[in-house]
């Protein structure tokens, strides 16, 4: 009967939606992070920053009071913007920066449901711990998948309490050096700074140094065959002359400690997730907001029911273990049906460059208590601890409802990822999209600001298709973010796409592609490059005019130029109102 309250009050909530004022109040300042004290962007003193819980159809305002003594944008990841384009927070796309010790206010409408965060999106500062997370609780005349996990009614009322009451999981990896002194080194060492510190769960967790031998022991047979005869550093990672694309002179004495070598343990708090098992089923929001790391996401013991991706619900699915891209969000049912005592959460790096590993807690209690370790699904590797272990396979995404993309395609786009002069510099395209144009006039305001190049132009109402061709091997999955509205992920392959469209390439190969009931999100990672080259093919509706970025969502990489403007709706362009054209949105 609580469960039934609660739900009543939240559709009445639901159903007066209004206005949600939220300060992000941000500061510069030292900040004990898995137990070191570094410099950290703030926000209102925390880090991460604050949840926004909203309402679908709210209305937000979001100001930003920078205290900081550099300038800063905040982007809210996967917020479509539908006729905010303004509020998108793309320094040299949809705003000016933000300078030091001013304010901007962003306005949006919570239009769309699911799990959302906001970011920093100026240099590299969602680095220095610019995030936190959104939470949009649908409307009531969202239809639910999770009769489709149970068909008890007490259980599907317990997953709708589970859901409404949801979790953040805010997962992350972490330098103990800023995002400016990772950036200058790369241009003085002429790097790819591949390498992280630690993973956290919520901002929590600890410098771990595993010994030589027991890297050693742990370093895969994928791993082996690009290091040759040389083998992980300290930091369980690639050394710098690994995987950095090409002849490029380095100079390695221009590295600063802990980037590559240099471990040293520090300890700091573990996460705690605190469950009730008289409800059945807790929710965790589980959001990537690393900045070079795919992670791996387990609960030992413990099944999870995915039910929604990037916001939106799917097919549910019953997994053990998931990859989490950077820039996903995965929202899963856990079932808190074993003995009540203390699992482990574990967080593992996906990523072929790195071993990394923290952990956390699921603790739920009661007279008949765990008292043993609990049973791994997954190793530190991030492969499977048991046979029984259950990885999620993004290939068993089906949207619910079910949607499908049209097949009448307006333009074909091939934009191909390699290297740009440097181990650091990439393109998304023909070109790099240099960091120094995020001081330039928005192209919002005016759509020649920079090098045409850089830019894709579509008329408003067409369907477009992006191919991301990677077209060299020994390359990491690139997480595509695209702006504003969300994009089927239609299709993939190993090689070179070399048809002129969707379309003929079906003719070739049919089993390569999804036009029936295609994952729809907003961030699609392309296939893991390991011997080839691979692609990726996108396609999204243009329906919100205004400029919006398309990039990669590893951090180093967008600010190395892996980026693109897309200008949307070039032939009904939206009038800026004039609080935006002033640069305060006030």
């Amino acid at each position: 009967m609580k469960c039934l309250i609660y739900l009543i009050l939240c559709c009445t909530e639901w159903a007066l939606a209004s206005t949600v004022y939220f300060s992000a109040h941000l500061t510069w300042a030292n900040h004990s992070v898995a137990g070191v004290q570094r410099p950290v962007i703030l926000t209102n003193g925390q880090y991460p920053g604050p949840e926004l819980r909203l309402n679908q159809g709210d209305n937000v305002i979001f100001d930003v009071y920078n205290d900081c003594p550099f300038n800063v944008t905040i982007h809210f990841h996967g917020i479509e913007q539908i006729g905010t384009p303004w509020s998108d927070g793309v320094p040299g796309l949809s705003q000016r920066p933000v300078e030091s010790n001013s304010a901007f206010r962003y306005r949006w409408k919570a239009d769309q449901y699911g799990a959302y965060f906001y970011h920093a999106h100026h240099r590299g500062q969602i680095e220095d711990g610019l995030y936190g997370p959104i939470y949009i609780a649908p409307s009531s005349s969202v239809t639910k998948p999770f009769s489709l996990i149970s068909s008890n009614f007490f259980d599907q009322e317990a997953m709708k309490f589970a859901e409404i009451t949801t979790s953040p999981l805010i997962l992350s990896d972490w330098r103990l050096v800023t995002s400016e002194q990772v950036w200058h080194t790369e241009e003085a060492a002429n790097v790819d700074a591949f390498c992280a510190n630690a993973l956290l769960i919520n901002g929590k967790g600890s410098v771990t140094c595993l010994p030589q031998d027991l890297i050693n022991q742990l370093t895969t047979p994928e791993q082996k065959l690009v290091l040759g005869n040389e083998t992980l550093t300290d930091f369980a990672c690639f050394p710098p002359n690994i995987g950095q694309g090409g002849p490029f002179a380095q100079n390695l004495s221009a590295l600063l400690p802990t980037m590559f070598y240099g471990c040293t343990p520090s300890q700091g708090p573990q996460h705690v997730i605190y469950a009730d098992p008289l409800r059945r089923y807790i929710s965790l929001d589980l959001t990537s907001a690393a900045g070079v790391i795919d992670l791996v996401f387990s609960i030992d013991e413990h099944d999870m029911w995915i039910y929604a991706v990037d916001g939106r619900y799917i097919q549910p699915v019953k997994v053990n273990a998931l990859t989490i891209p950077i820039g996903n969000r995965y929202s899963v049912l856990v079932p808190v049906n074993k003995t009540p005592g203390d699992y482990t959460v574990r967080l593992v790096s996906g990523s072929i460059q790195q071993i990394l590993n923290t952990t956390g807690v699921l603790h739920y209690q009661a007279p008949d208590f765990l008292r043993r370790p609990s049973r791994p699904w997954i190793t530190m590797t991030g492969t499977n601890a048991t046979a029984n272990t259950v990885f999620f396979d993004v290939s068993k995404i089906v949207p619910y409802p079910a949607i499908a993309p049209s097949t009448d395609v307006a333009a074909t786009y091939i934009l191909t990822i390699r290297r740009f002069g440097a181990s650091y510099r990439w393109t998304l395209g023909n070109s790099s999209y240099a960091l120094e144009l995020e001081e330039s006039q928005p192209l919002l305001f005016n759509q020649t600001a920079i090098p045409s190049d850089l830019i894709v132009r579509n008329n408003n109402n067409t369907w477009v298709d992006l191919i991301i061709q990677v077209d060299s091997p020994a390359q990491p999955a690139h997480p595509i973010h695209k702006h504003s509205n969300k994009h089927f992920a239609i299709g993939q392959g190993l090689g070179t796409f070399t048809w002129s469209s969707v379309a003929e390439a079906m003719q070739s190969i049919p089993e390569s592609f999804n036009l029936i009931n295609p994952p729809f999100k907003d961030t699609t990672p392309t296939p893991a490059s390991t011997t080839g080259a691979t692609w990726l093919a996108l396609r999204y509706h243009v329906e919100n005019p205004g400029a919006f970025l398309l990039h990669c969502h590893v951090q180093i990489h967008q600010s190395g130029g892996m980026a693109l403007a897309l200008l949307d709706g070039v032939d009904e362009w939206p009038d800026i109102p004039e609080n935006y054209l002033n640069d305060s949105g006030f």
